[in-house]
């Protein structure tokens, strides 16, 4: 199901962020700071929106933005020991842009369609290593943000969208993934990468 459109700051980045996760960010472009300031302050339903970036795109033509972002809202915030802004964002759900336009400091806004997150889907018996790994990854890097909040290791699609964020793929893979109605596509991908992986250690 499509949601009627609405606009958002777009926030173009290498680090990712899908519907449940969390993602900590330092913010020092004038721009930016406009951004974290007018969301905190409610503007556009307070959405900024996590973007992935497409280094094969034209900047100029707004084409270096995948068209599949994430509508997250800024839930904590700080000064960092540098003197610059500390954030972190929730994420809640997907949204396909539509459009952009580039404002006067250069900060870019878009036209949005929010789309439903995945159904949720338990995790079934033969999935379960999937979790198992993740849990592996959060207790050997406690910083990642992933650890900190809230957690369904019994969730196949949380757990798909955990995976998503920390993979080193392509950005374009993860947005063919995440063009589906659910997650057993990811889930298919995750079994053939993992196994893979764990094989070959």
């Amino acid at each position: 199901m499509v949601h009627s459109e609405l606009h958002a700051p777009l926030f173009p980045l290498n680090a990712h962020v899908l519907p449940g996760g969390r993602l900590r960010l330092r913010i020092f472009e004038p721009r930016y700071v406009r951004m974290v300031k007018e969301a905190c302050a409610g503007k556009n339903q307070g959405y900024i929106a996590m973007a992935m970036l497409n280094e094969a795109g034209n900047r100029e033509l707004n084409r270096h933005i995948h068209p599949i972002a994430t509508l997250a809202t800024v839930i904590d915030f700080e000064t960092l020991d540098d003197g610059l802004l500390g954030i972190t964002v929730q994420a809640e759900r997907c949204a396909v842009i539509n459009e952009v336009h580039t404002e006067s400091d250069g900060l870019r806004v878009g036209s949005l369609n929010p789309v439903e997150n995945w159904p949720q889907t338990p995790l079934s018996a033969e999935d379960k290593f999937l979790a198992e790994q993740l849990q592996q990854v959060y207790q050997s890097y406690p910083e990642l943000e992933g650890s900190k909040c809230q957690q369904y290791f019994d969730a196949a699609d949380w757990v798909c969208y955990r995976w998503l964020e920390l993979l080193p793929v392509q950005a374009q893979v993860k947005q063919e993934l995440l063009n589906s109605d659910c997650c057993e596509k990811t889930l298919s991908y995750l079994r053939q990468l993992i196994q893979e992986n764990t094989e070959n250690t």
